[in-house]
């Protein structure tokens, strides 16, 4: 019981957790991201071996040597180099449509991931809930457990005082007789039947 009551409460929680708790270590959430070009490589269609892709494009487009130039002109350099390097719109479209998938795949498997560590955690949560409810049903009892003890140590000092007012007028009864009848005022009575009134 006394070791109980001195017990370190955090210490307490601490353990409480450790024992009943999944630890984070048991669920990674999300981790490090991969990279745009391991998400494209590991995607549905590697196509890697195209003499020009989507990104290639858009880096030529960005380029300061043909930034101020119009949107007519910029797609007429644009065709001329896929000329010149044999490489097909067509294709670089379906480069762009296949990077996008691989994106929308990564996408949604980090979403799962995140659904998963949050179920994860929510369970954590709820586990932890219920030991602190537990935790706090004990304290409360303890706590209601300390006033019983002390209302009954009041009904202890309660009934000894009224013990104690019966034996005080009994005593100043007694002493009425015992004090002789000249002595009206004696101070002896008058102050036991004092004590005996309060």
């Amino acid at each position: 019981m006394f070791r109980r009551l001195f017990q370190d409460p955090v210490a307490d929680v601490q353990t409480r957790e450790s024992n009943h708790v999944p630890q984070s270590s048991d669920h990674t959430g999300l981790g490090k991201f991969d990279s745009f070009d391991e998400i494209y490589r590991s995607g549905p269609a590697n196509q890697t071996n195209l003499p020009y892709d989507i990104m290639k494009v858009a880096r030529m487009l960005a380029s300061p040597h043909i930034a101020s130039m119009s949107v007519e002109s910029k797609r007429g350099s644009l065709m001329m180099a896929l000329e010149a390097a044999g490489a097909e719109p067509k294709d670089i479209m379906q480069d762009a449509l296949v990077r996008q998938r691989a994106l929308s795949d990564y996408e949604d498997c980090q979403l799962k991931k995140l659904r998963d560590f949050e179920s994860f955690k929510a369970e954590q949560n709820r586990i932890i809930q219920e030991e602190l409810d537990q935790i706090n049903i004990e304290y409360l009892a303890r706590i209601q457990t300390n006033v019983d003890e002390v209302a009954k140590q009041q009904d202890t000092l309660r009934a000894w005082l009224k013990n104690k007012h019966n034996e005080l007028a009994a005593m100043a009864e007694a002493s009425e007789y015992l004090a002789p009848p000249e002595a009206g005022g004696n101070t002896l009575v008058a102050a036991l039947d004092r004590a005996a009134r309060r």
